[in-house]
């Protein structure tokens, strides 16, 4: 790729980038590119449709959902791990309403996302068994409640002005996982597998990032990524 061309293809996905973060995915390629300052014609030499522009933009984000992950799940307190991976994504999404989108409202995944998703899965299995082990989750917590949070935390978002406001109910949701001396109720049943095939926003099924299997005796849970593969750009 030219010099000239290669800096078009990042001042359109720097464009992107800022403008998926302020309104959404709901911006036009062309809005793109009106904001980088280039052609539409340039815009789509680079990228044949917005699908393409969003799996750029967002490629390096679940790179860093993954890295807060894996992090927590190196963390030899489990629980700080856990604890400090939840905030670093709540705190990730609550500033790019495209990421709260891309993550949450839409039922097409990428390659690069389906890669994501899995290292999440693994790192956050990981993680949760591991802080169950050491007393300071309770017993009955499952990975796919993580996820639920975070969606929460988005929904919170989304429903106020206040970008700061999902760390009071992040607070909430941790002090109903920890274990307490005097112990704690038994979380009803949840069918996550029901859930991940209902409909969600605009008519898609909900999606998780991957498969696990649930505990011997009780409903099943699972945490699933679903889509196709994207064209190599």
């Amino acid at each position: 790729m030219r010099r000239d061309a290669e800096l078009n293809r990042r001042r359109l996905i720097a464009a992107a980038r800022e403008v998926f973060r302020d309104r959404g995915l709901g911006a036009t390629l062309d809005e793109i590119a009106r904001h980088a300052g280039v052609g539409v014609g340039t815009a789509y030499r680079h990228f044949p449709n917005k699908q393409a522009v969003i799996d750029a933009v967002f490629k390096d984000m679940f790179i860093r959902i993954e890295e807060a992950t894996r992090e927590g799940a190196a963390d030899p307190d489990a629980w700080r791990g856990l604890t400090t991976g939840l905030e670093r994504i709540a705190e990730l999404q609550a500033l790019d309403r495209g990421l709260r989108e891309v993550l949450f409202h839409t039922d097409r995944t990428a390659s690069v996302e389906l890669r994501a998703r899995e290292q999440l899965r693994q790192h956050l299995d990981l993680t949760v068994e591991r802080a169950k082990r050491q007393g300071t989750l309770r017993a009955d917590a499952e990975p796919w409640d993580m996820l639920m949070i975070q969606q929460m935390l988005a929904a919170v978002t989304d429903a106020t002005t206040q970008p700061g406001l999902w760390r009071r109910y992040l607070r909430l949701f941790l002090d109903g996982l920890r274990t307490r001396p005097e112990g704690t109720e038994p979380l009803p049943c949840a069918d996550f597998g029901a859930y991940m095939a209902s409909p969600g926003p605009g008519g898609s099924t909900h999606r998780g990032p991957s498969q696990r299997e649930a505990p011997a005796g009780g409903p099943e849970r699972r945490l699933r990524g679903e889509g196709s593969d994207t064209a190599e750009q």
